[in-house]
C-alpha cells in the first residue's frame, strides 16, 4: 500500500510539473508582434545609419543580389528612412505563424526635398532568431533602379 501511495504522489507531482517542462520557446501573439515590429524598426535604423552590410544580413535568404551588389545599390540611392516619429507610423502587425508576420505601416523617407510617406505591407520572416525582410522590398523603397539588361532586337523575316 505504501508503494502505491508513493507512486500516486510521484504521478501527481509529475502532472503538476510536466507542463512547465513542456513549455515551448514560442512567444505569445502580442510578444511576437512587438518583437517583429522591433526587428523591422532595427532594419530601418541600420539603413538610416548607412550600415548597408548589416541591412543585408537582415534580408531574407534567397535574395537575388550578392552582398556587394545589394550594398552598392542601396548606397547609390539618395533615399533613407526618416528619423524619429516620421520613420514608422500606423503600424499593424498580423501574425502568420511563429516565424512569419505581415506588417502594414506608413513609412517616412528623406531624400531630395520634404519627407515623403509610403504606406504598404511587408512580409517579415524570422531566420535564425532574426527578423528579415526581402531585398526587393528594401530596394523598392529606396527607389534603386534595376540594372538595364542588354536588349536584343528580334529579327523579323517576312515571306511573300
Amino acid at each position: 500500500m505504501r508503494k502505491l501511495v508513493q507512486l500516486l504522489v510521484m504521478f501527481v507531482a509529475l502532472c503538476a510539473v510536466g507542463p512547465v517542462w513542456g513549455k515551448t520557446a514560442y512567444l505569445a501573439e502580442d510578444e511576437l508582434k512587438a518583437e517583429a515590429r522591433a526587428g523591422f524598426e532595427k532594419i530601418l535604423d541600420l539603413w538610416r545609419e548607412g550600415k548597408y552590410e548589416e541591412v543585408y544580413a537582415r534580408t531574407a535568404v534567397g535574395g537575388k543580389q550578392t552582398k556587394e551588389e545589394f550594398v552598392a545599390r542601396l548606397a547609390a540611392t539618395q533615399v533613407r528612412p526618416a528619423c524619429c516619429w516620421e520613420k514608422l507610423q500606423e503600424v499593424k502587425v498580423v501574425v502568420k505563424g511563429d516565424s512569419a508576420v505581415t506588417i502594414r505601416a506608413k513609412l517616412g523617407f528623406e531624400g531630395i526635398g520634404a519627407t515623403e510617406f509610403k504606406t504598404r505591407s511587408f512580409k517579415l520572416v524570422k531566420e535564425e532568431g532574426v527578423w528579415c525582410l526581402a531585398q526587393s522590398d528594401i530596394l523598392s523603397l529606396a527607389g534603386a533602379k534595376k540594372k538595364k539588361g542588354v536588349q536584343r532586337k528580334k529579327n523579323t523575316v517576312y515571306f511573300q
